[in-house]
């Protein structure tokens, strides 16, 4: 069990940030919302699963519904694996709300994946545009210069930035994406975080992953079939949505947050 999220920050950021060591409690109050319109008004779910808050092997099931009037999720081919932080889950910043202060929480650098609701940003790959005409979602290409900022001090912070475009880069920790490979040919940014709070966890992605056993920092990591099928079925007009909980959490919140019924086995 996670103590309460407040006390775990300000133990992991001492001295790095008096915007977080000197935040009121309240503003880091951990809480779920009852209902998530958002997932009632999408038509696009992206749902990941693990067995349990530190498992690190996932599952995934993409799921559509029609347009128009209330219709039930529809699921969208077979579900395939991946893998989320090497330490599993803990609950991240989105449409969920805060999560509980009972279980983990997701902060800089814990190597959780982020728990709970969240919206995409956009597609990210080392390809030019002219190679994926094929997305019907917002496009960034990697280059030499593109940086994920993961400075809790930066109001960067959380995000991906060109370098040569910043007039004064204000952070000493980032990721230069296209160093990273492989595993960055494709991706996907999620909003968790996405107000920026420092220390709660940045640059979460879904991307492809360095084998089936191997856990990530923190993002959830797919292979390049699995990717590739994401890739070609996610629209933005759509809506789309990502859906990330251990398996016990989800059944209980399935009836209230409008969530799919998964298949057996998952």
């Amino acid at each position: 069990m996670a103590p309460l999220c407040f006390w775990l920050l300000a133990g992991l950021l001492t001295g790095a940030s008096s915007q977080v060591i000197g935040m009121e409690p309240k503003e880091l109050r951990r809480r779920l919302h009852a209902i998530i319109p958002e997932i009632r008004h999408g038509r696009q779910l992206i749902v990941v699963t693990t067995r349990g808050w530190n498992d690190t092997k996932a599952t995934v099931q993409l799921f559509a519904r029609p347009e128009g009037e209330p219709a039930a999720w529809q699921a969208f081919g077979k579900p395939f694996p991946a893998v989320v932080g090497a330490h599993g889950f803990g609950w991240g910043i989105g449409l969920h709300g805060t999560g509980e202060p009972e279980a983990p929480c997701k902060v800089e650098g814990d190597r959780r994946a982020p728990a709970g609701v969240f919206k995409l940003y956009s597609v990210f790959g080392l390809a030019s545009p002219d190679r994926v005409r094929f997305l019907h979602f917002p496009y960034r290409q990697v280059t030499s210069t593109t940086e994920a900022v993961d400075d809790p001090r930066s109001k960067y912070y959380n995000r991906i930035v060109n370098r040569e475009v910043v007039s004064r880069p204000d952070w000493s920790t980032s990721e230069s994406m296209q160093r990273v490979g492989g595993r960055y040919r494709f991706g996907v940014m999620v909003e968790h975080n996405w107000g920026q709070l420092p220390g709660y966890g940045s640059c979460i992605f879904l991307h492809l992953w360095g084998g089936a056993d191997h856990g990530t920092s923190g993002c959830t990591a797919m292979g390049s079939p699995d990717m590739n099928r994401l890739l070609h079925w996610l629209d933005a007009r759509q809506d789309p949505l990502v859906v990330q909980l251990p398996l016990g959490e989800y059944v209980k919140r399935r009836a209230s947050w409008d969530l799919p019924a998964l298949k057996a086995g998952s």
